[in-house]
């Protein structure tokens, strides 16, 4: 659960049935990793930047709380780790990714992980990860009989490489509607439909990551949902990526919704 650069995440467990997971909140850069990347990779373009202070309300809700602590670009703990494509077809990053979002290379040349290399920092950082999130969602199962999992995401507004234009403000992924109930889903889609004045998608560009796809069973009573936020809905995109506490405020509500959404349905399905 620790190496020489401390905990690899950080976990905070509730007593209610949800379990909120925020696996690209790190910013942490190993020093053997990190004076191998490029000046402009350490700024860390594409992290999902205060999306713990965001979601700061989620203790008040009962939730256990899952972030990570390593950035991304060490390695991607919403990629399965064979580092099989989730979008086949499209654009994407990879589990140690080799660019950013834009396509622009991360490291120095010739500084690129081998794979044995992918294969200590599967061990090091991402295992230990999806140990906690298994554990976590066994105890509340093992609790309540059932387990509501969101993960939380958010990404720049624009980034031409992925999709076109730019994206809607709230961006719900389940898998295409395999990993949760159809019920619960489209509860979820009317709260960020009627959400003026944001927009909202459902399965569009963002499906849901390694996470939705891997723990979301409904059959099991195992219901997992991805947030993918536009990051103009809190926040300033350009460097330095500056948190906006009026937008914060603005959008607060709509999330809670959501989550209070997930835990009543979770009540009266499973009583």
């Amino acid at each position: 659960m620790a190496d020489d650069i401390g905990p690899v995440f950080w976990f905070a467990e509730g007593n209610a049935p949800l379990l909120v997971s925020m696996p690209h909140i790190g910013t942490g850069l190993p020093p053997g990793i990190a004076d191998r990347l490029t000046p402009s990779a350490r700024q860390l373009s594409d992290t999902d930047w205060h999306v713990d202070r965001l979601y700061d309300f989620v203790a008040e809700l009962g939730a256990s709380r899952l972030g990570a602590t390593q950035s991304r670009y060490v390695i991607d703990l919403n990629r399965p780790p064979d580092d099989v494509s989730l979008y086949p077809g499209q654009a994407t990053t990879g589990l140690c990714p080799a660019t950013d979002f834009d396509g622009v290379p991360l490291y120095r040349p010739g500084e690129q992980p081998s794979a044995e290399e992918i294969a200590d920092r599967r061990r090091r950082y991402w295992q230990p990860y999806h140990d906690a999130l298994a554990d976590g969602l066994a105890r509340i199962v093992a609790k309540h009989g059932y387990a509501l999992l969101y993960d939380a995401h958010s990404i720049r507004s624009r980034v031409p490489r992925l999709f076109d234009g730019e994206l809607a403000e709230l961006n719900i992924g389940t898998a295409d509607g395999r990993s949760c109930d159809p019920a619960l889903e489209r509860r979820l889609a009317d709260i960020c439909r009627n959400a003026s004045p944001y927009s909202a998608a459902v399965n569009g560009r963002f499906k849901g990551g390694h996470i939705t796809r891997a723990y979301g069973s409904p059959s099991k009573h195992f219901h997992a949902v991805q947030m993918e936020l536009a990051q103009r809905t809190y926040m300033e995109e350009p460097p330095p990526y500056r948190f906006d506490e009026t937008r914060a405020t603005a959008i607060r509500p709509v999330l809670r919704n959501v989550l209070r959404a997930m835990l009543d349905w979770g009540a009266e399905t499973y009583g």
